[in-house]
């Protein structure tokens, strides 16, 4: 675990790996508020991932798209590896669910059941995107 980074902010990681989309973005929100940059475009990049979920879990397809596609845009300024986590693998995880609400669209999406680690579309289980530590984090 990156020690630079607060307490609030692995509390909120935790809490997005949980499925916990609403809680993420309320602990991350009052981390953004309060940082400079750097860090403050990239805790807006991650909760505006959180709260893209969260939009999916409550079938607004349309808030789903665009938090996605927003927070995935900020996350793309940065490294592969910050703040401790595998920015590369967020990005990949949430364009590939994107990707896939675009072509799914809003009438197959308001069907779609969100549980805690992945989404049923009646046909298939799609992972949810979650935050995993860098490599040069595992020890």
């Amino acid at each position: 675990m990156n020690q630079e980074e607060p307490e609030e902010f692995w509390q909120g990681v935790e809490q997005f790996n949980q499925g916990q989309f609403y809680a993420c973005h309320d602990t991350l929100e009052a981390l953004w508020m309060e940082a400079t940059e750097p860090e403050k475009t990239f805790y807006q990049g991650v909760l505006q991932v959180a709260v893209g979920l969260y939009h999916l879990g409550n079938k607004n397809w349309h808030g789903a798209v665009i938090l996605l596609g927003e927070g995935i845009k900020r996350l793309d300024r940065y490294p592969s590896a910050y703040s401790g986590i595998d920015v590369d693998e967020l990005i990949i995880s949430s364009a590939d669910l994107l990707k896939t609400l675009q072509q799914a669209g809003v009438e197959k999406v308001r069907t779609w059941q969100l549980g805690k680690d992945a989404i049923a579309t009646g046909t298939s289980t799609l992972p949810l995107p979650k935050i995993v530590p860098a490599e040069s984090e595992i020890l």
